[in-house]
């Protein structure tokens, strides 16, 4: 496979966050590039959809402090003032019996600024405290690139370290569920530690919570597509690439155009599809990632029911609300948003059910919608939201060269040292980005 022409661009093939952190890269190092989208906006999984007058994100999505690099591509589209993010770690648990906890960063350095939150953590007894700031410790001694922990099972680990079922529920399950989007006894160790260790048992800001205070298809889609053109970008949107070809040549629905690099930045089942057996030949493995599912619920009331920004809930089909009022343009009423992870339960149940399930769990952990009407009650589905971190899936996850020389690979799926998240797949374009600059340039950064 040899390069083309200079003047040929790099194409970028697909438009969600590892597609747009890649092309932005590449317009900053003065490397021409254009961007193929299949669907008529940026975004990938990170979009908004009209509905009544409100503008509604498909599922909630957050980021951390730690989340070096996603942060870093908001500041590239402008969208660092278009985010709340705590100046410190808070979190509140709720449970349908109407207990709750909470869980705050002290003023102490890391990694004791969360143990005496751990230590009063009310939702578990006094032992199991101890027990959990004992695991916490050990979590923090395990390597995340071991591969030894790719095959372990989070739940195992975790039952060899005397935590119980009381203490998965309320405590581990909270953060494992939302960052793997697998359940604690299916999950895979290593993806796992990285979580623990990076966001919570690293710097003691690492956990502090970010979400969105605008829909995400302004946040991500709108302002992405705005910022590669000002750098002198093209992004071709309802553009199917379905080859690639060497030379390298994209074919895009039936063209065929040179390009200097191809950077392949889709789902790892498209990319499959996509690389040439020859650039890949293990890509037929790229389909034991599997997939898995995360639910979103919808409700809106007719009057405010909490005071809550968001929260973490523990024995309830409920796992996280939010308060997206505001960023959702409600006029009256409250919007609260439900993001179901791990999701393979609720997928294919009808919306009647749904609503049968979380209408009284809501009203359980918010009392105040009993006296409050249901405006609205919808749900929206992902069913392919991340690649199944399961035991084993490590292995399964390509780096970003592939054999042909000018043809890279990105998506949170690759092997970014991430598990499957905005984070993840800002990270894997920036590592393609560079690998096409050095190639093309010379330059290594």
């Amino acid at each position: 496979m040899t390069a083309s022409g200079p003047g040929a661009p790099v194409a970028v093939v697909g438009g969600g966050l590892a597609g747009i952190a890649a092309a932005l890269a590449l317009g900053e190092a003065g490397l021409p590039v254009t961007l193929y989208e299949a669907r008529p906006r940026l975004g990938g999984a990170t979009h908004s959809f009209a509905r009544d007058g409100l503008v509604v994100d498909n599922g909630q999505h957050v980021f951390l402090r730690c989340c070096t690099a996603y942060q870093g591509l908001l500041k590239r589209i402008g969208g660092t003032t278009r985010v709340r993010l705590q100046d410190r770690f808070d979190l509140r648990v709720l449970t349908p019996a109407g207990r709750s906890g909470r869980l705050r960063r002290a003023v102490l350095p890391g990694p004791l600024h969360l143990m005496p939150a751990l230590a009063s953590y009310a939702l578990l007894r006094p032992a199991d405290r101890l027990r959990a700031v004992r695991c916490a410790l050990a979590l923090r001694g395990l390597d995340p690139g071991d591969p030894a922990l790719d095959r372990l099972a989070l739940g195992e680990w975790l039952a060899a370290q005397g935590q119980g079922d009381v203490a998965r529920r309320a405590l581990w399950e909270l953060f494992a569920v939302a960052a793997l989007n697998i359940g604690v006894e299916d999950a895979a160790l290593g993806p796992a530690a990285m979580v623990f260790r990076t966001a919570l048992l690293g710097r003691a800001d690492a956990a502090d919570i970010g979400v969105p205070a605008v829909p995400l298809g302004d946040l991500h889609g709108t302002a992405a597509h705005a910022a590669i053109e000002r750098q002198g970008g093209s992004v071709r949107p309802v553009a199917k690439v379905t080859a690639i070809e060497p030379g390298p040549v994209v074919v895009v629905d039936g063209e065929r155009i040179d390009a200097s690099a191809v950077i392949v930045a889709t789902p790892h089942r498209q990319a499959a599809h996509l690389v040439p057996w020859d650039a890949a030949p293990d890509r037929s493995d790229w389909a034991g990632l599997g997939e898995s599912p995360i639910v979103n619920v919808h409700l809106h009331y007719d009057r405010p029911v909490s005071d809550l920004p968001f929260a973490a809930v523990v024995d309830s089909p409920v796992q996280w609300v939010f308060d997206r009022t505001r960023a959702a343009g409600v006029r009256s009423g409250q919007y609260l948003a439900v993001s179901v992870s791990a999701a393979d339960r609720w997928i294919d149940e009808p919306t009647a059910k749904l609503r049968a399930e979380f209408v009284p769990a809501m009203e359980q952990l918010f009392p105040a919608t009993r006296r409050a009407r249901l405006v609205d009650f919808f749900v929206t589905r992902e069913r392919r939201a991340t690649f199944r971190q399961a035991p084993g899936s490590g292995a399964l996850r390509p780096a970003a060269t592939t054999r042909w020389p000018g043809l890279y690979l990105a998506g949170s799926w690759t092997d970014t040292g991430w598990p499957d998240t905005m984070e993840g797949a800002v990270r894997s374009g920036l590592t393609a980005a560079r690998l096409v600059r050095k190639r093309l340039t010379g330059a290594a950064s």
